[in-house]
């Protein structure tokens, strides 16, 4: 069994210096949550990361950007249906790329309290909250991505306690050698991926923004409505 481990920016992510490698077979950090442990496998991160807060990668480590990540979230619908977040565009790309059995997510719940810290390093930018067209449902893109690794034999978890907008399943590390993708409705995500290919919004480039015009956020929303049902968490 090949055990992923995805670790995003949250406070809670600092939980994870204090584990085991094992039973992690790899590890990938979002932006600067590098700074949480140093044997992380792989680093995702976008254009405008700023080069200072890129490490130097180790003999054994790789920097994944977007000439790397825009293909492999094409492959799986594309940003508009994938959602926009580093948080999801890294998980598909560990989708394809690593093919594991679980995937474990930790320090990515996307959930930003009004005061107080927001990130393990401080505050940042809270990017899943600003205006965009793919982040309408955070629920039901994650639902979508559950379903979607489910398809190709891998369950998404998360290993956070705390306040999530992810649906996926909670896990611990102690027990994800046991962990099976979560059940889903066949019917209803085909019918979810046949309206995506009817609406056509997939942008080969990755940059969605540029296209807006083109996309009606009553088709979105009834399309993630359709994905939380197939999730069965609707």
């Amino acid at each position: 069994m090949r055990i992923a481990l995805m670790l995003g920016s949250a406070p809670n992510a600092l939980q994870a210096r204090d584990w085991a490698r094992a039973p992690f077979d790899h590890i990938v950090a979002i932006n600067n949550a590098w700074r949480i442990r140093d044997d992380w496998d792989d680093l995702c991160c976008p254009w405008d990361f700023p080069q200072d807060r890129r490490p130097v990668p180790g003999a054994t480590q790789r920097l994944i950007l977007q000439e790397d990540f825009v293909p492999t979230q094409n492959l799986y619908g594309g940003f508009v249906y994938a959602g926009g977040t580093m948080a999801f565009t890294t998980a598909y790309w560990m989708l394809a790329a690593l093919k594991p059995d679980v995937l474990a997510v930790l320090g990515c719940d996307m959930h930003y309290p009004a005061q107080g810290q927001t990130h393990f390093y401080g505050t940042g930018t809270a990017d899943p909250l600003r205006p965009d067209i793919t982040l309408r449902s955070l629920e039901s893109k994650s639902a979508r991505l559950m379903i979607l690794a489910a398809q190709q034999g891998c369950a998404m978890v998360n290993l956070s306690t705390g306040p999530s907008r992810l649906v996926f399943p909670r896990a611990t590390p102690a027990h994800l050698a046991a962990t099976r993708p979560a059940p889903f409705d066949q019917t209803l995500t085909q019918a979810a991926l046949d309206r995506e290919a009817e609406l056509g919004y997939q942008v080969a480039s990755g940059r969605y923004w540029e296209e807006s015009h083109r996309f009606d956020v009553t088709e979105i929303d009834q399309l993630d409505a359709l994905w939380l049902r197939a999730a069965k968490v609707a």
